[in-house]
């Protein structure tokens, strides 16, 4: 799972010959609860994963880039390279995975940032597809390593808007800020309480070993995309909801008005996507008073919660997802819901140390009955964000 810097400067060697300028490391993410609230300007409370982009990079002169990723074998002789002219780089090519690590140099060169090409070597063990961030953790590798390269002088949050800049308009896809500023910012042992409208945050101890607790994802293994338009009819609905309801962002509707604000929707489908981004705002500030009160074992039952409330208003769940979570409550979890956007990917899992085994089963029992595919269950354990590693 864990890449040594040695181990991917060789692999750059491999490839490119010589050795690259240095390594560096950016994770996926586990969201513990707090969806769909960060384009909203939001509240999230995400911890980094062990699981993590791994990028060798070595600047050119010639105004090229040469990107290899270890996952793209070709008839199992090597990685193909993919190759671009830094002024050819535009939204859309290079494509496909290529273009999240070429969109960052697009994004730096459009904001004023005079980089030069360079050879990329990617090594990633975050899922594809699973929910955790495999894109942003790619591009927040590539952000940091250019920025500590040619000093571009940027703190994380500013690499964290590269980033997504480079989703929004290289990729095409709508996305928040929420991973990012996980893979960027989050620290060992810790959950992070983020405010996304200005990006404040404070690292949240989560001491699950000390309680005795774990946290799982289950991959459900059902791939999902930002880029397809049901993500994008989700964020365009809270926008026209905002907008009826004369506030900046859903984010600015309190708790106690939500009644109130919902009797102002005529159209019922603004009115489950307010419901639920209002409530998990709330959530996610009644996880963080949970944490910080050591009551870890008790913000299950809110966890539950947003599930139902992901899969009943926002309509971003899927059977798979629901059967995950079913599952693990049945094999005696403490909670779980589905993580990330929706329509595929992962369920987070809150359970007891001495249950990890049970509960494991007991999903994989449902999803066999329910005649899925067997889903993959491991331990996400709250980890560093992204580093240099040499």
């Amino acid at each position: 799972m864990q890449r040594t810097a040695a181990e991917v400067a060789a692999a750059f060697g491999e490839v490119f010959g010589g050795e690259p300028a240095g390594v560096w490391a950016a994770p996926g993410r586990a969201n513990v609860i707090g969806e769909h609230t960060d384009y909203n300007e939001g509240f999230v409370l995400p911890v980094a994963l062990p699981h993590a982009a791994y990028l060798a990079v070595r600047p050119r002169e010639d105004g090229r880039l040469r990107i290899v990723s270890a996952q793209m074998a070709v008839d199992g002789a090597g990685a193909a390279v993919i190759e671009a002219d830094l002024d050819a780089v535009q939204p859309g090519s290079p494509a496909g995975w290529a273009g999240h690590l070429a969109g960052v140099v697009w994004q730096l060169r459009r904001e004023g940032h005079q980089v030069p090409g360079a050879d990329l070597y990617l090594d990633s063990t975050v899922p594809v597809g699973g929910g955790m961030s495999s894109s942003h953790a790619i591009e927040c590798a590539v952000a940091l390593a250019y920025d500590e390269l040619f000093d571009l002088g940027l703190d994380r949050p500013e690499l964290a808007r590269v980033a997504q800049h480079v989703e929004n308009d290289f990729i095409g896809a709508p996305t928040g800020i929420l991973d990012q500023m996980a893979s960027l910012c989050c620290t060992e042992g810790h959950a992070m309480f983020l405010d996304t409208r200005d990006l404040s945050s404070r690292q949240v101890p989560l001491d699950l070993v000390g309680e005795g607790l774990r946290l799982l994802v289950v991959d459900t293994l059902v791939k999902h995309s930002h880029a397809d338009g049901e993500y994008g009819k989700r964020r365009a609905g809270c926008e026209a909801a905002a907008a009826a309801l004369g506030v900046p962002a859903l984010r600015d509707v309190p708790l106690d008005g939500l009644e109130a604000a919902l009797a102002r929707l005529d159209d019922p489908e603004l009115r489950r996507l307010t419901r639920h981004v209002v409530t998990e705002d709330a959530r996610v500030e009644q996880v963080v008073a949970l944490l910080d009160a050591g009551r870890v074992r008790e913000i299950g039952p809110l966890l539950v919660e947003g599930h139902a409330s992901l899969r009943d208003d926002y309509r971003v769940s899927v059977p798979e997802l629901d059967t995950a979570v079913e599952g693990a409550l049945a094999g005696g979890a403490l909670g779980a819901r589905m993580m990330g956007g929706g329509f595929g990917g992962s369920a987070i899992v809150l359970a007891d140390a001495d249950a990890v085994e049970k509960v494991a089963e007991s999903v994989k029992a449902a999803f066999a009955a329910a005649g899925y595919r067997e889903p993959r269950v491991f331990e996400a354990v709250p980890s560093a964000g992204a580093r240099r590693l040499g």
